[in-house]
């Protein structure tokens, strides 16, 4: 009996797996298909007593709100130069920050890397106001610089600890074979170590990326100007208090701002797999 119990167990097992799996992505992804769903729907069925889990028809009238009756592409064009900027930034400083803090030893390594630690534990709101005042005071309030600048600080600190995590990852000894070839510091940087830690440089730019683009209490406190609003606060602009909350213009506006992400998403997926792959091979 019991040389057959354990066969019957480790078939079992596998299937429990697949189902637990199974609902967990049903449970994440029903908010995803609720958003399309109300996206597409006309106007008479988004408020009906009894939900409608599929609209009778097609209807892009609440798409057309959202991109003609708001500015859509001026928050975008906002959006894109805040948040890029503020990615290639960060991304470029925590690259060389992580490597400095790996690689070479300086009085005072150990309390930059607890400052970044404490930095990163510390709530984004406790830090609101002070720097909104220092900001204001030096003129970068309402300006796309000040909230770069306060995206590259709000994302720094992670990118830094997870980007030296792959660099220690790394043997010390494949810098020594270069520099014995005759490569500098910079040499190494750019076309030894950059290549094996690509994969955490990426992981890291979806991380700031998705940070910076989500963003709405920054994003509204530093910038004065409707005109250099964001993403974030023109979806928060279906939702008024004279008027109510349009659904169907909002779920479909949640769609054109989760596009971006995605996309973006696309494009460094096939370099987060190649970078990997390259790593294994040069490491």
């Amino acid at each position: 009996m019991s040389a057959t119990a354990v066969p019957r167990r480790r078939v079992r097992r596998p299937w429990l797996a697949t189902a637990l799996a199974a609902l967990f992505v049903v449970v994440w992804l029903f908010p995803l298909y609720w958003m399309l769903n109300t996206a597409f729907k006309p106007r008479d069925e988004v408020l009906t007593p009894v939900p409608r889990f599929l609209p009778s028809r097609l209807n892009v009238d609440n798409f057309v709100i959202a991109l003609t009756q708001t500015d859509f592409l001026v928050n975008l064009r906002n959006s894109v130069i805040v948040v890029f900027s503020a990615v290639i930034f960060a991304i470029v400083i925590g690259f060389l920050a992580s490597a400095a803090l790996t690689r070479f030893r300086f009085r005072g390594r150990r309390s930059i890397m607890i400052s970044l630690l404490a930095a990163q534990m510390l709530p984004g709101a406790a830090l609101l106001i002070p720097l909104f005042l220092i900001f204001n005071e030096a003129g970068l309030t309402g300006t796309y610089a000040g909230l770069i600048l306060v995206y590259i600080g709000h994302v720094l600190p992670f990118a830094i600890w997870t980007m030296r995590g792959f660099f220690l990852a790394i043997p010390v000894e494949i810098e020594e074979a270069a520099q014995i070839d005759g490569a500098s510091t910079w040499r190494i940087l750019r076309s030894v170590l950059l290549p094996l830690v690509l994969p955490g440089v990426i992981s890291t730019s979806v991380f700031a990326f998705i940070t910076a683009w989500n963003d709405y209490i920054l994003a509204y406190t530093f910038m004065k100007d409707s005109s250099m609003y964001t993403l974030t606060i023109w979806l928060a602009s279906f939702s008024t208090v004279t008027k109510g909350t349009d659904f169907g213009a909002q779920m479909a506006a949640s769609v054109l701002f989760s596009l971006p992400v995605v996309v973006f998403f696309l494009l460094v997926q096939r370099r987060l797999v190649s970078g990997m792959a390259a790593g294994a091979v040069k490491g």
